[in-house]
């Protein structure tokens, strides 16, 4: 397994480095990171268990590695941790379905050209 402790310092050293190339995509990012704290309708704990959803179903270990840290802070556990990835496991296997769908007219498509 992947020492996630320093793929994280690194992540985060990489983004530092960025942000010295492109200053303005950084402080962006970080405004729109940040803007759906400025509502206050969830707590940071739930924004953090969606982020690592989003995480899982875009594949991005960097997300990963930062948005568990986060959750884990804030107080959320490894089972709370655990049902929100169920959530993202759940919508991950219904798009495949769904564009199950999609593929499934495009056969049908297909015959109708033949």
């Amino acid at each position: 397994m992947m020492d996630w402790n320093i793929y994280r310092q690194q992540v985060v050293a990489g983004v530092g480095g960025v942000a010295k190339l492109a200053p303005d995509t950084v402080k962006a990012y970080a405004a729109l990171s940040g803007a759906g704290v400025k509502t206050g309708h969830l707590d940071a704990k739930t924004r953090e268990l969606i982020a690592l959803a989003v995480a899982i179903s875009l594949r991005c270990d960097g997300c990963i590695a930062v948005h568990t840290e986060a959750a884990r802070k804030l107080g959320a556990s490894k089972e709370e941790i655990a049902e929100a990835l169920g959530t993202a496991i759940a919508v991950n296997a219904g798009a495949a379905l769904v564009y199950t769908t999609r593929a499934m007219d495009a056969f049908d498509a297909a015959l109708e050209n033949a």
